[in-house]
């Protein structure tokens, strides 16, 4: 095999190819989970708990903050389990589309090998943001039923349901982005700059009933308001929010999805050889 004189590396050799040898692709993916857990939580002081300690941190400033300009959330009476219904599963989003949306950049240099692929970096870095997130929702929700007085009779299903959700919207617009941040270089700030009010427009402060008409027929085309309400109906039992739509967030996640490995398994490979 001809290497770089350079670097020493093999230069890019069908690195979005398919052919792959059987079980091969297993392997490849459990390697880069593996490099990805060393690489991003390894090194960093703390490692996995500051993905706890973040979320947990901002969902006590937000109820220390509005415990003290309201008597009560918009459904029920604990602020820490309100503001954490809806923040955890925008949270997932977050991370799930950051993740997968850095994948080919992150491994870059294992690109010039034809044993890894686009959709092996793609699936190990949503694996491992799933498994982490998946820690991090079960550590914060258990510490809030285990130190706090929660009586709300708490639905399992819509729960899952809406996590799901996050994290099929996380996947979709992360593949997406993950060809727009190779092929366009400003795309990363324009992305940056949009989702900055997601957390303003997702329902995470109060519900989408409060709002006005206006505000609701603007806010009903923000897939993630649809996410928190789901997973809010699990945790309250009196809460049913007739504005959800299922069908438009599995679509607003998917349409990309496919467009974003369509454009890689297209122009990947050019982008990558520049």
């Amino acid at each position: 095999m001809n290497t770089s004189p350079d670097t020493g590396v093999p230069p890019p050799q069908r690195p979005l190819g398919p052919a792959r040898a059987k079980g091969g692709t297993g392997r490849v993916v459990g390697a880069l989970i593996l490099r990805e857990m060393s690489t991003t939580y390894g090194r960093s002081p703390g490692g996995y708990v500051w993905a706890v300690l973040e979320p947990a941190a901002a969902i006590f400033m937000m109820t220390l903050a509005f415990s003290l300009l309201f008597r009560s959330p918009s459904l029920g009476t604990n602020f820490l389990l309100f503001y954490a219904s809806a923040l955890l599963p925008l949270r997932v989003f977050q991370n799930l589309s950051q993740a997968v949306g850095a994948a080919i950049q992150f491994n870059r240099p294992l690109m010039a090998y034809p044993r890894v692929t686009y959709v092996d970096t793609i699936a190990a870095r949503a694996i491992l943001a799933v498994l982490t997130q998946t820690m991090v929702v079960l550590i914060i929700f258990g510490g809030i039923f285990i130190t706090q007085d929660i009586r709300e009779n708490i639905d399992m299903a819509p729960m899952l349901e809406g996590f799901l959700l996050a994290v099929s919207l996380g996947v979709g617009l992360g593949t997406f982005n993950c060809f727009m941040f190779l092929r366009f270089a400003v795309w990363k700030s324009v992305w940056g700059i949009a989702t900055r009010p997601l957390i303003i427009i997702s329902g995470v402060f109060y519900i989408y009933e409060d709002l006005p008409l206006i505000a609701q027929d603007l806010l009903w085309f923000n897939p993630l308001i649809h996410v928190t309400g789901i997973v809010r109906s699990g945790v309250y039992s009196t809460y049913d929010p007739a504005y959800i739509s299922r069908t438009y967030v599995i679509f607003f996640g998917l349409i990309p999805m496919v467009f974003g490995l369509l454009l890689l398994w297209r122009y990947g490979r050019d982008i990558l050889q520049r």
